[in-house]
């Protein structure tokens, strides 16, 4: 990241630019930094100018506290403003969810697309299990107890008992406790974990919802479901792609939708 902006709180924000053509910011998921979407900003290069940016609370920018998801939307307003006042938005599963209430909420940008925003309305006990993941990650939170923050994430997203232990022992492990409590923060962009559906259809601009066909069916459902709640929405599936998408994949289909006329 070789720039900063500051957002309407004072909050410094790290962010970098690579590329040429119509302008996107990406915005990473939970436990992510900017750095995490390096990859699809280059794909993205040849076509669209990409910007990637650490979220607060994570990588070189700030966190001024009280944490509200209405900073973080202010955050992204004054990153459009920051590269010039005309943006698209791009964001990866939570981060998809705080693109879908920037643009809900009426910052400036011309389109938005989304990609496998893990709304839990399709997943069976899907509310339950969000309600029980959001009371455990705030007392692991509030009693410091990082690490064992970011194994309540990980359980949440599948991942089994051994690989959890053998992720305690990896080099890694210090960075992900780093940015631990910022797990709070995409726990609130997520609301109550399930689809916003009053709040998705007052969205004005042009919004692409795309999903994996080798994720979860839930997965599939919930992103669909967006599209349907969205008024001006399109839905498409990458064959072949997980959560953990391949910007080969992911960069050509968003390009074609980013430089549309």
């Amino acid at each position: 990241m070789d720039k900063k902006t500051t957002s309407r709180d004072g909050t410094s924000l790290a962010y970098g630019v690579t590329g040429q053509g119509p302008t996107v910011i990406l915005v990473s998921g939970a436990m992510s930094t900017g750095g995490t979407l390096a990859p699809l900003a280059q794909r993205l290069a040849d076509q669209c100018t990409a910007v990637v940016y650490d979220r607060r609370g994570r990588g070189e920018s700030g966190d001024t506290k009280p944490y509200a998801v209405e900073r973080e939307v202010e955050d992204l307003a004054a990153l459009i403003d920051a590269v010039g006042g005309d943006a698209a938005l791009f964001g990866v599963s939570s981060g998809g969810a705080l693109v879908l209430e920037a643009v809900a909420s009426g910052v400036s940008a011309g389109r938005a697309s989304v990609y496998e925003v893990p709304y839990a309305d399709f997943l069976r006990g899907g509310a339950e299990r969000e309600a029980t993941y959001k009371e455990q990650l705030n007392k692991a939170l509030s009693e410091g107890r990082r690490g064992d923050a970011v194994e309540l994430f990980l359980r949440l997203t599948g991942l089994g008992e051994e690989v959890i232990r053998g992720a305690r022992q990896s080099p890694m492990w210090a960075g992900m406790e780093a940015v631990a409590p910022s797990l709070a923060y995409d726990d609130a962009v997520m609301g109550d974990g399930l689809l916003p559906r009053d709040r998705l259809a007052g969205i004005s601009v042009p919004v692409l919802v795309v999903a994996g066909g080798a994720s979860p069916d839930w997965m599939r459902e919930a992103n669909r479901e967006i599209s349907r709640a969205v008024p001006e929405a399109a839905y498409r599936v990458l064959e072949g792609q997980t959560h953990m998408v391949e910007p080969d994949v992911l960069g050509p289909v968003l390009a074609a939708f980013l430089t549309e006329a």
